[in-house]
């Protein structure tokens, strides 16, 4: 089997993230992947903010205040998990798509674009040794986590990368058949 094939198969999202986190060098390599996602009109949808270092207690800060503001009767719990949340991986990536009008892209197009150079991001990462997860949760979707971000209005979140190395084994993944998922019409 093609190594490139076998490797697609076999990725694996990791939760527990340590360091190293990549570089600067790597990183490049991993944006440049991550903006070959397809893209209807070379809209470009897509831009990314890293997160890392004490920026990340900004985040968790800020995942706090949309917390509070979301929901004024938050316990203690609460609010140190949404604290904590970035914490959990030495780098994250905000996905952000820029949704722009246009006569043959339509919003959602453009959403699944930055979602595919999310998947780039990933898949990159984990071609030079690192590792990583998708995340997104209500603070994802939460304007004022948007807005603290920098997001213009024309922004939205599509999800959070964290990324650095695998603090423990792959976790094992279920087989899956196609012919489970696929079906002719």
């Amino acid at each position: 089997m093609n190594d490139v094939l076998r490797f697609l198969q076999q990725r694996n999202s990791a939760a527990r993230l340590t360091t190293p986190a990549p570089g600067a060098a790597e990183l490049q390599q991993i944006f440049t992947a991550a903006m070959r996602a397809p893209d209807h009109a070379r809209l470009r949808p897509w831009r990314f903010l890293t997160i890392a270092g004490e920026r990340r207690d900004a985040l968790g800060a800020l995942f706090r205040e949309a917390l509070l503001a979301r929901n004024p009767g938050a316990d203690d719990s609460a609010l140190q998990k949404a604290a904590n949340a970035p914490l959990r991986a030495p780098l994250l990536v905000a996905v952000v798509v820029c949704l722009r009008e246009h006569p043959k892209v339509p919003y959602i197009e453009q959403q699944l674009s930055a979602g595919c150079a999310a998947h780039g991001l990933l898949l990159a990462a984990e071609a030079l040794g690192y590792a990583g997860i998708w995340r997104t949760g209500d603070a994802c979707f939460d304007r004022h986590v948007m807005t603290g971000l920098g997001l213009a209005a024309n922004e939205e979140l599509v999800g959070f990368v964290y990324l650095g190395s695998r603090e423990c084994e792959r976790k094992p993944l279920p087989a899956m058949r196609p012919d489970d998922f696929v079906s002719s019409w």
